[in-house]
This record gives structure tokens, C-alpha cells and sequence, in this order.
């Protein structure tokens, strides 16, 4: 921390994610200070850096970092630009949050977690979906062994800001890494893991749905990545799940997605349904209590969030409470590690190369 018991934060990615996630949870925490962003386009840096009150702006990622102001990166950048803005960053001896995906392969996000621990240093990859209510009391109830020996879990996202048909490098496998397996599946197998535990194994398809243009908007032929993926896991415990991805669905939500989980096990049953609208649910049964019920979500899981609507309550997750961005600045001013951390991104980044793997070679994929 600097002498004014603050931490000197620095963003890198001028998108509407960071407009919307990043910079309104660092806006009134006690210990941040957002001293710089940085962002390809020197306008949109600008604007950025004006909107939020931030002194200073880059659009050379390498002149930030040697500016020597920084104690934290939050890396919110294309999936190609983690991996060499994170190595950069570590060595630097900064503390990041880098977004998920963690990189572009399993190799590069087991080298960034080996060098942020060597570094000792605090880091973070934000599965976002696990700071919610309903996945919050999910974990609670399946740990405090509501399901009895967990049997099979069922998780299910469904998007559509993959139904157009124009170039987007979210599905350019050179900048992206993985198409919808990596970018909206990395949420449900972090998720899958947090619920059951280890994934020791993968089956998977991935789906093309959509055809793009073969060209990139510079002109430049790609590889285009998958667009919906279904995949199974066995767990080490021995069961069993399955995970649907898709960004082709069409979902007229608020937010445009669905969330649909289900549980079962020795004793007992839980799904959860969250619209991305209003409705936010958990549900369950366990055995000899009757049928399927609704479970009230207690005010320790919602911590004063509102319930009117799922946008407000992500935004008051998200911007008021200490978890993800707020929890890793808090655990970079008192010198701590904070979860899920970059081995845990490493482990989610094997598991998508897994199932890309399971999916080019028609086979079962140990883990």
C-alpha cells in the first residue's frame, strides 16, 4: 500500500465490460485508487479516463507499466493480450486480476499462476457468476450436505450475442482461444469444480451454428472458433455432469441469457433458475420432505442486495459487496491471497483445452 494507505490501481481495456464492472466497484472502495487506464484506441481511453475522474491514460501498455505508479493491474483486455500483460505484469512485481480465460492454453495460464506465486504475489481470475446469490447459496447448501453424496450435477447457459453473423473475435480462435467452450464455458466449469470438486475427466462437442465471414475485419483469413459446446465431466468424488453452452439461443431477457441448474444425490434434489431478468430461484427436495419447493434465499446470501430485478442485484453484488475486484484490492492492502486465484484459472483453462481436445479427437479426455 502507499503511504496514503491506498492502492494505485491500473486498468488495461476501455470496453463496456470495464465500463460496467470494473471501474464502478473500484469507484468508492476504501483502499483503490484508479491512477491510470490504458486502451488501444486514444479517444475511447480519453473518454474513459474522463468519465471516471482517472489522471492519467495510455494507449502503450509498456509506457504504463514503466511509469512505476501501479501496485495492481486489472487486465480486462482481449483473451491474446493475458497472457504477455500478465507475465509483464508479475515481473513488474504488480498484483492482477486478469480476466478469464486466463490465456490462450493450458501452458500459459500454468506459467502465469507458477509466476504470480513465486512473486508471492495477490492474484485473481473473476469467475463472475459464482458471486451471485443463487450460486453463493448453492454452494452453501450442497457443502452443508443437502444433496447427500453428490450423484450428477446439469448446468446450462444459454446467450445469443453469437446469433449475427458478422466477424467477431470472440470466435477468432487467434485472438479468442476458444469460442463459446472458453468464453461462457469457463464460467460453468469453474462452477461445476466449485460445486463438486475436482474434474478428473471430459468428454465434449463443440458446434458451429453460425457462419461468419473468412475474413477478419483487417482482411486476414481465421480459424473460427465453436459458437455452442456440450460437454460431460466425471468428477473425482464419482459423479457425474454435464454442461450445454450456447451463444446462438435466443434469450429475450433483460441481459439476454439463462441460467438453468440442476443437482441430485443421496439425498436430495436442487435446480436453480436465474432469467437474467427477475426471476432468481433455488429450489429443492430432499428425500422424504415431498416434492420440489422453493428455498427462500437468506438474508446472509443477499447481504442487502436488491431482488427486484437480476441487473440490480449484480450491481449491488458487484459494486457494493467485497467480492471479486473489491475482494482483490481489499486482499492486496492487508498483504493476503484471495480465491479463485490463477491456479484455479489454470485448472478451468485445462479443462477447455480438454474439451477441445475430446472434440478434435472423438475421445474420452483424462484429466
Amino acid at each position: 500500500m502507499r503511504d496514503d494507505n491506498t492502492v494505485a490501481v491500473g486498468v488495461v481495456g476501455t470496453s463496456w465490460w470495464t465500463d460496467a464492472m470494473y471501474l464502478p466497484a473500484l469507484q468508492d472502495h476504501a483502499y483503490a485508487r484508479v491512477a491510470a487506464i490504458c486502451g488501444r484506441n486514444r479517444e475511447r481511453a480519453q473518454r474513459m479516463a474522463d468519465r471516471w475522474d482517472i489522471p492519467v491514460f495510455y494507449t502503450d501498455f509498456e509506457e504504463m507499466l514503466a511509469s512505476g505508479e501501479l501496485d495492481a493491474l486489472i487486465v480486462a483486455s482481449s483473451n491474446d493480450t493475458h497472457y504477455p500483460m500478465t507475465v509483464r505484469a508479475l515481473e513488474a512485481g504488480l498484483h492482477v486480476l486478469c480476466e478469464k480465460p486466463l490465456a490462450l492454453s493450458y501452458d500459459q495460464a500454468a506459467e502465469m499462476a507458477r509466476l504470480a506465486q513465486e512473486k508471492g504475489v495477490t492474484n485473481l481470475t473473476p469467475f463472475t457468476y459464482a458471486c451471485m446469490p443463487t450460486a453463493r447459496y448453492l454452494k452453501e447448501l450442497i457443502d452443508s450436505g443437502y444433496l447427500g453424496r453428490p450423484y450428477h450435477l446439469n448446468l446450462r447457459y444459454y446467450t445469443g450475442y453469437g446469433r449475427e453473423s458478422s466477424y467477431l473475435w470472440r470466435f477468432d480462435m487467434s485472438k479468442a482461444g476458444a469460442g463459446a467452450v472458453g468464453d461462457i464455458g469457463s464460467h460453468f466449469i469453474y462452477l461445476a469444480r466449485w460445486f463438486f470438486g475436482e474434474i478428473t475427466g471430459v468428454f465434449a462437442r463443440l458446434g458451429t451454428q453460425i457462419t461468419r465471414p473468412a475474413t477478419d475485419s483487417a482482411g486476414h483469413p481465421y480459424e473460427q472458433a465453436d459458437d455452442s459446446a456440450i460437454l460431460t465431466l466425471q468428477f473425482a468424488n464419482g459423479a457425474l455432469g454435464s454442461i450445454h453452452v450456447t451463444t446462438v439461443a435466443y434469450e429475450a431477457t433483460s441481459f439476454g441469457q439463462v441460467h438453468q441448474m440442476e443437482f441430485h444425490g443421496s439425498e436430495g434434489t436442487l435446480h436453480s433458475l436465474t432469467d437474467w431478468d427477475r426471476v432468481q430461484r433455488v429450489s429443492g427436495a430432499r428425500v422424504g420432505e415431498g416434492a420440489v419447493r422453493d428455498i427462500e434465499i437468506p438474508e446472509h446470501i443477499w447481504q442487502g442486495a436488491r431482488r427486484d430485478t437480476v441487473h440490480n442485484t449484480y450491481r449491488d453484488v458487484f459494486r457494493r459487496q467485497e467480492v471479486m475486484t473489491r475482494a482483490f484490492v481489499t486482499a492486496v492492502a492487508e498483504g493476503r491471497a484471495v480465491r479463485p486465484d490463477f491456479s484455479d484459472g489454470a485448472v478451468v483453462q485445462r479443462v477447455v483445452e480438454a474439451a477441445q481436445q475430446s472434440h478434435r479427437e472423438g475421445r474420452w479426455v483424462e484429466l
